[in-house]
């Protein structure tokens, strides 16, 4: 496994992470993990194939307790990453945000109770509170790293005026984003600032929440429950358009000898050295696939024979729902 630093002054961490909101939360997604047991099976698999990085919530269900359990023993092998900020269960119509000081503290402390570890490697916040200043909220975090309780400060969803105001507070690692073939938004401001401050991006959703693997080939595949069903690049007309991008990168994968997935994340990969996609799953066989892409360099032909297929744009859909596109670029 190939390595790359958070930031100028965060810790090493595994070129691919593991996002464990799926290992969580039992039927947010299609397939998930059913027990304690079988988490802890895939993170230490995960950790044998040289994951460093493990990427989970408060608001993740039972993930930051199965992570926790995972790290018993092997506490020294990860570099532990959470986040904190929302207020309500995912879903919820009136879940809010919260990044006031007293509540940065209070969650710090609960994530360390149902992580059982003295220490947390990055803790971000999860969105902004766009009603307490960024000043604020960094520089309660801040505390935290002078008391030990955390070892760095990121941000998730935030826009580029934060980013540049909360690094004036305190020196951020890692900027968390939704980053991928069909969300490439990032290119535009946001990674030409994060080279500037010599900031990390971390890329939730590098496979376009299972999109870009070419799992699905109808809305119907999706289980009722799977909360994808009421994402706007999942229905209908938006699917059908979708799906046209996903076999012409099948058709190019197919003639280099990967799968879809491992394109994707190769991608990503190749184009920016500080970006560490964190694709999450809840099988070990496609966690092993997605590892192997870490070890593929594509050539530049390869990468303009990509952009041809997946330019800016070429997503139909918004990534979120009306009210959750209101949380980004806080």
């Amino acid at each position: 496994m190939k390595h790359r630093k958070l930031g100028r002054s965060g810790p090493q961490v595994s070129a691919l992470g593991l996002g464990c909101m799926s290992i969580g939360i039992a039927g947010v997604y299609t397939s998930s993990v059913s027990n304690d047991d079988e988490a802890v099976a895939l993170i230490h698999r995960a950790m044998d194939l040289g994951i460093t990085l493990l990427d989970t919530a408060d608001i993740y269900g039972d993930s930051e307790r199965q992570v926790g359990k995972a790290l018993k023993g092997r506490r020294d092998q990860a570099v532990l990453a959470t986040k904190f900020g929302f207020v309500g269960a995912i879903g919820a119509r009136d879940r809010a945000v919260d990044g006031s000081p007293k509540y940065v503290r209070n969650a710090c402390d609960a994530s360390l109770k149902r992580l059982g570890v003295d220490h947390i490697d990055l803790y971000y916040l999860h969105r902004v509170d766009t009603t307490t200043p960024i000043e604020d909220t960094v520089g309660a975090m801040a505390d935290l790293v002078r008391e030990g309780k955390i070892g760095h400060i990121g941000l998730s969803e935030p826009s580029v005026e934060t980013v540049r105001r909360a690094h004036q507070v305190h020196a951020l690692a890692a900027i968390q984003t939704e980053y991928s073939l069909w969300s490439r938004d990032p290119e535009d401001e946001l990674l030409p600032l994060l080279n500037e401050l010599d900031i990390a991006l971390v890329a939730y959703s590098p496979l376009g929440r299972g999109f870009l693997a070419g799992r699905f080939q109808k809305p119907e595949d999706l289980g009722p429950n799977d909360w994808r069903r009421g994402n706007p690049r999942f229905q209908g007309e938006n699917f059908a358009r979708n799906l046209t991008l996903v076999k012409h990168l099948q058709e190019l994968a197919k003639k280099k000898g990967y799968t879809p997935a491992q394109l994707a994340l190769a991608w990503l990969l190749t184009s920016h050295d500080n970006v560490v996609p964190i694709p999450g799953t809840s099988s070990i066989q496609r966690l092993e696939e997605n590892v192997a892409a870490a070890q593929i360099t594509l050539t530049a032909q390869e990468l303009a024979s990509i952009d041809q297929i997946a330019p800016k744009g070429v997503a139909v859909g918004t990534r979120y729902d009306e009210q959750s596109m209101r949380l980004i670029n806080g």
